[in-house]
């Protein structure tokens, strides 16, 4: 069995984990000091707990004893406007759960899944960040460390493609600046309310450099795909940046803790789209959840 992790950051009273934990039963509920929270983050969350369920293996890939020894460790987080099926999207992927009555994310949620990429065992760290204006000043936080974006937005929504640039220059200012970003179009099950063609969305992504894919969490459609593809891409141009020579720029290290590092012209050949990241270490017990 594979083990996951479900991890909810909000502003409201111990009340609502109670209610959480009805809604998942056979879950265990850990929860975290605030003290704890302050020294992995460095900022303030008033609550925060720790679901952890097992899930079937995927058919990928053959589960071994030593699956808890990840290659890498991939920060991912979800960007765009509220309502656009951010939530559902992360659940979807990491749970095969869907939920119609999914509430606004307040604050930030994150869950993890492990998946094979060329051979590699990775731990994907998937962020759902809320979509309104009030929480900004708390999600940008969640930024750092980030080596991947999805930028969604719902197809039956036309503000919602239109609030995209608005996200994509947030995630410039705020994430690091190799960051692989991808277009998501939600809701592609909802075709016939259809507000944003996918030419346009097809244009937006090839002027910005970035892939573009439409997807449906309620019916599952090209969840799997648009996440292997992320975490694929990250793998390998991380793969590719280690060969380079080196000299400047950012730095990374490998499952041995060997330094690999890229230097200025493989950056400028990768047009902000390469990654940047921290690997697990076995030789550090302690950083094996821990994401850049």
């Amino acid at each position: 069995m594979n083990e996951y992790t479900y991890v909810k950051t909000d502003q409201v009273d111990r009340n609502n984990i109670s209610n959480y934990s009805q809604k998942n039963q056979n879950i265990n509920i850990q929860s975290i000091k605030q003290k704890e929270i302050y020294k992995q983050q460095g900022i303030g969350i008033v609550h925060r707990i720790v679901i952890t369920t097992q899930r079937k293996k995927p058919k990928q890939y053959k589960m071994t004893r030593n699956d808890q020894d990840h290659d890498y460790i991939f920060k991912i987080v979800l960007i765009g406007d509220s309502g656009v099926g951010k939530s559902n999207l992360l659940s979807r992927f990491t749970k095969d759960e869907f939920n119609q009555d999914q509430k606004t994310t307040i604050g930030v949620e994150f869950a993890t899944r492990s998946i094979m990429a060329d051979n590699k065992l990775i731990k994907a760290q998937i962020w759902d960040t809320a979509g309104q204006e009030r929480y900004v000043a708390i999600t940008s936080a969640y930024y750092r460390g980030a080596v991947g974006a999805l930028l969604i937005y719902d197809i039956t929504k036309h503000s919602s493609f239109i609030n995209i640039q608005k996200w994509l220059d947030e995630i410039r200012d705020h994430a690091e600046p190799h960051i692989v970003v991808m277009l998501v179009g939600n809701k592609s099950d909802l075709k016939h309310l259809r507000q944003v063609r996918q030419e346009d969305a097809t244009a937006f992504a090839e002027k910005n450099n970035i892939a573009f894919i439409e997807t449906s969490a309620l019916d599952a459609s090209n969840v799997e795909l648009t996440f292997q593809r992320i975490i694929t891409e990250i793998y390998q141009l991380l793969n590719k940046r280690s060969m380079v020579p080196e000299n400047n720029e950012s730095q990374v290290s490998n499952k041995k803790g060997e330094s690999l590092k890229s230097n200025k012209l493989q950056t400028k050949m990768n047009q902000s789209r390469g990654v940047s990241n921290q690997p697990n270490n076995k030789d550090n017990q302690q950083s094996n959840d821990q994401c850049c």
